[in-house]
């Protein structure tokens, strides 16, 4: 059996974002594959080129492309090979590979790597989040009316933030909470992040500092591939806390209840 130290495991997610990035990088076709789905060629080129390192490996896999792998193994690896692919395919340079490691205690590792930047977002359960080695800390914002907040979707009103982004891939949109370029991410769409959207990207916020919980109160490790969630972060608890309260105050988008 191989060691999976978290050195280990950290090492294979870095192997892993260095195939993706191989292939995003020379990726010509930026085509759907799948319209109905929203899945680019890229989507599946990069996918098969994570999967190649994971299947040598022999852990779980749960990714957005291929769904769930060997899932009696002691680690599963939840990813994203491409998260904010319709960025990449129009040339917005905020996309990612997502990778996060899961065992019986719930996330353990995570790597988010920045495809257009090539900066690298790592977390260890109990050991801290870095940005290509510098530690990273929230903004400490607590009031939604001081804070920028980052959106997926959008609300039916206006929810009282100072000023707002939509940048389009929630795994950075996360690092960036972590890190305090943004002070909360607040998910307007009715359940449609998969794991591999968002445990890497709460990982490294929990370990920095930051709060990421469900909307809704549910627990945001699923490994099931049809599962969803709607994640929010905030720099601090009561800001998280606020943004979980203006998210409930809406069904779904365009209603006011």
């Amino acid at each position: 059996m191989a060691d999976w130290s978290d050195g280990a495991v950290a090492q294979l997610l870095e192997d892993v974002a260095d195939a993706v990035a191989g292939v995003v990088n020379h990726q010509r076709d930026w085509t759907l594959a799948d319209p109905s789905r929203g899945q680019y060629h890229a989507d599946l080129a990069a996918d098969a080129a994570a999967m190649a390192v994971l299947d040598a490996a022999g852990l779980g896999v749960v990714s957005e492309e291929s769904g769930r792998h060997r899932p009696d193994a002691a680690l599963t690896v939840v990813v994203d090979p491409l998260d904010g692919s319709t960025n990449a395919s129009r040339g917005v340079p905020w996309y990612a590979c997502s990778l996060c490691v899961v065992d019986a205690d719930g996330p353990r590792v995570a790597l988010v790597a920045n495809l257009a930047s090539g900066r690298r977002y790592r977390a260890v359960r109990g050991g801290g989040a870095t940005c290509d080695g510098v530690p990273l800390a929230p903004s400490g914002v607590d009031r939604a009316s001081e804070a920028m907040v980052g959106l997926s979707g959008y609300p039916p009103r206006y929810l009282g933030w100072r000023q707002y982004r939509a940048l389009g891939a929630a795994a950075l949109d996360l690092c960036a909470v972590a890190e305090g370029v943004l002070d909360g991410y607040l998910d307007c769409s009715w359940d449609a992040h998969g794991a591999w959207d968002y445990l890497a990207g709460a990982l490294v916020c929990s370990e920095a500092g930051a709060t990421v919980v469900d909307a809704h109160g549910r627990d945001l490790v699923v490994l099931d591939p049809a599962q969803r969630r709607t994640p929010v972060a905030g720099a601090t608890p009561r800001l998280a806390a606020e943004l979980v309260g203006l998210r409930r105050s809406f069904t779904t988008p365009g209603s006011s209840s």
